[in-house]
């Protein structure tokens, strides 16, 4: 146990910036009140964004831990940051007692301090100072025989619970869906989707309500299923080249037509979610604007990928499963076959959404954002954005046609792109 009148903690740093310049080391006391680590300048430890983007705004903080109103110490606990932070190269998911020599990083490439602790035997701190044992365990508590009465809150917020469930809830479905292959498909292929896009989710590390996610998904659905789907058709395959060439045919006509058929008429109608929620946020104040609408990059990303879900289920369940269900049933007679067949296509048409739809989707909604945020350049952006996500589309269509090899190259591209933009917005998130 700590005596608090001859404790004295120290916070340094000692990571070098990204320039390998010199810098005066960083040193920081801790008393016995609590102290913020983050990007806004008024943390008592703020860090340079220009150095260190990937760190959140306020990102960790170091408080005094008072049992019974006596002093015991120091612990940090990870604010909700976008990328963590590691203690000893661990991510720390609650808060953690510190001990003398406990290595503190913000972000796995962030800022590193180690906190150092230091003690004398009178108030006057003189230079001959020895560490003192940590405390022990002394008695056993209610909450540490059953920890759940105790971290009820942090079971939502730290430990993934509401997926555990959600996990949980959709192996039951699937085996009361045993025998029943439109229900078996739909639910598995909702739940690849789910989880497909809760990574997504995690890494743009920003909180966007659940409805106007879904929402997103289920208006791009319904605009598959409405007259508005024909006037993409026409004006995409009669006006512009988009319809795929028969008979003997290259590689580059193949992509040209990909390019006109696939990539822009798709790319343009998933992003119909993230212009529509742009223009409703007009009229919303710069609070509810972030929170419900489209202010920067990761919003556009956000439900760029949840547009990119709506329609990857419609378009595999509603067209691509069911037609090749109903061609192998024809064939070979043999409906079993069929439907496993329809399942063997389903599972990896929608996995691949991570590499495929959302990556597309997800990008293109990042200009989108982006544009938002720099209103002057809004056209050039909006431009590059559409045509390069348009381009990655196409490529992975046409990639098909050579090996399956490229089109994994081609797939891992579009990924790195798409984690690349959301690494580049959140040095410019005002909510990370």
């Amino acid at each position: 146990m700590y005596d608090r009148l001859t404790s004295v903690a120290f916070l340094k740093q000692i990571s070098a910036d990204h320039q390998n310049h010199d810098r005066s080391e960083i040193v920081v006391p801790l008393g016995d009140r609590s102290i913020t680590l983050g990007r806004d300048p008024i943390c008592e430890v703020a860090i340079d964004i220009n150095i260190y983007g990937s760190v959140s705004r306020r990102h960790a903080e170091i408080r005094p831990i008072f049992v019974r109103q006596k002093f015991e110490g120091w612990e940090i606990c990870d604010l909700d940051s976008a990328n963590g932070t590691f203690i000893n190269d661990r991510r720390l998911y609650n808060c953690y007692a510190l001990k003398h020599g406990d290595r503190i990083q913000l972000t796995k490439d962030g800022p590193q301090f180690v906190f150092e602790l230091e003690s004398s035997p009178d108030t006057t701190l003189g230079t001959n100072y020895k560490l003192r044992p940590r405390s022990q365990i002394t008695s056993i508590t209610l909450t540490k025989l059953l920890p759940i009465f105790s971290k009820g809150n942090d079971l939502w917020k730290k430990a993934y619970l509401l997926p555990g469930i959600l996990t949980v809830s959709f192996v039951v479905m699937m085996f009361a869906f045993l025998g029943q292959p439109q229900l078996f498909n739909l639910t598995i292929s909702v739940y690849i989707s789910l989880a497909a896009y809760y990574f997504v989710y995690q890494l743009c590390g920003k909180n966007k309500p659940w409805w106007v996610i879904l929402g997103a998904a289920i208006f791009t659905a319904l605009i598959l299923r409405s007259p508005i789907l024909n006037i993409f058709l026409w004006f995409f395959y009669k006006v512009l080249p988009g319809t795929a060439p028969t008979g003997q045919v290259s590689f580059i006509s193949v992509l040209i037509a990909m390019f006109f058929g696939a990539g822009l008429m798709e790319e343009l109608l998933k992003a119909l979610p993230v212009f529509a929620l742009w223009f409703m946020g007009l009229r919303l104040g710069k609070k509810w604007r972030s929170r419900f609408g489209i202010s920067e990059p990761l919003d556009g990303i956000l439900i760029g990928a949840a547009s990119a879900v709506g329609f990857t289920l419609t378009e595999t369940l509603g067209l691509y499963v069911p037609s090749i269900v109903q061609s192998i049933t024809s064939q070979a007679g043999s409906s079993e076959i069929a439907e496993l067949t329809g399942l063997q296509l389903l599972i990896p048409r929608v996995l691949g959404s991570v590499a495929g739809h959302m990556a597309y989707s997800g990008y293109f909604g990042y200009f989108i954002g982006l544009s938002i945020m720099k209103p002057s350049l809004r056209w050039q952006i909006l431009t590059i954005g559409y045509l390069s996500s348009a381009f990655l589309h196409a490529l992975w269509n046409t990639s098909a046609l050579v090996s399956f090899w490229l089109l994994a190259i081609v797939g891992g591209l579009s990924y790195a792109f798409l984690v690349a933009a959301i690494l580049k917005a959140h040095s410019f998130s005002s909510k990370v």
